[in-house]
């Protein structure tokens, strides 16, 4: 199903991703490993681009995003977007050194469809950044949110079953999150719960969207008072000082079997 503003997948980015080019910048650390995995590529193609980040600069970048309010924010120094999907790329086999894509797979009607797509298009590595749905509750929020939790844990595909997909030589990357990450997914804010109290960096994370006002009145209630307290510090305030974070965050990378 498309949306009104063209999202393809089960959250409608016309409606949350308004502010998403404030709080999901990319983090260098993120963008580093990615640029690492995509080797010598010359040739890249990004799917489900959105706003355009972690599009490595240094590249010739063809990006593919379906939603028309995530096209509008890209920045002009950055190649525009076609308008489509990911089970369906308007590209012959083989045109691309290197495909890839971030935090987009669990937005993908049909996840196998998508990946082979992505294999077809590029004669070199596919990579993909996203999150293990097993390790979403080394997060703090799983205390104060567990539904949001639950929520990702539902529509996020396990590594083991995209790297089945796409095969080729593949590994699974635990990609660490720095303590000052710019990319405001939410995990990001592991050691800056204050953060997550702006509705805005809650509204870039689309697995809010999907539970109720209660929810979010809940957890800034409780989160509120436990910082007041201490309760939240006694508990998690190692993670203030704790320079990475090893959460739900992972790089697949899958390159042709030779």
């Amino acid at each position: 199903m498309r949306r009104a503003d063209g999202s393809a997948g089960d959250a409608d980015y016309g409606t949350i991703g308004r502010g998403y080019t404030y709080y999901r910048r990319p983090d260098p650390a993120i963008a580093s490993a990615i640029v690492a995995a995509l080797g010598d590529a010359a040739t890249v193609v990004n799917v489900g681009a959105g706003a355009g980040s972690y599009e490595p600069h240094d590249r010739a970048v063809t990006a593919v995003e379906p939603s028309a309010s995530m096209r509008a924010q890209r920045p002009a120094s950055l190649p525009v977007a076609l308008d489509a999907t990911a089970e369906q790329l308007p590209f012959a086999s083989g045109s691309f050194d290197a495909a890839m894509t971030t935090f987009s797979v669990h937005q993908w009607g049909d996840l196998a469809a998508g990946l082979a797509e992505l294999r077809r298009v590029a004669t070199g590595p596919v990579v993909v950044l996203t999150c293990d749905p097993d390790t979403l509750d080394r997060f703090w929020l799983a205390d104060y949110a567990p539904e949001v939790i639950a929520t990702e844990a539902r529509r996020y595909p396990r590594p083991a079953l995209i790297a089945e997909l796409v095969g080729g030589q593949t590994t699974v990357t635990t990609v660490p999150i720095p303590l000052d990450c710019s990319d405001g997914f939410g995990e990001a804010y592991y050691g800056r719960p204050e953060l997550l109290l702006d509705p805005g960096a809650r509204l870039a994370n689309s697995a809010w969207s999907f539970v109720g006002p209660e929810v979010e009145e809940r957890f800034e209630r409780r989160l509120r008072d436990d910082l007041a307290s201490g309760a939240w510090d006694a508990r998690y305030g190692a993670l203030r000082t704790t320079p990475e974070f090893l959460g739900s965050l992972v790089l697949i990378v899958a390159r042709p079997s030779t």
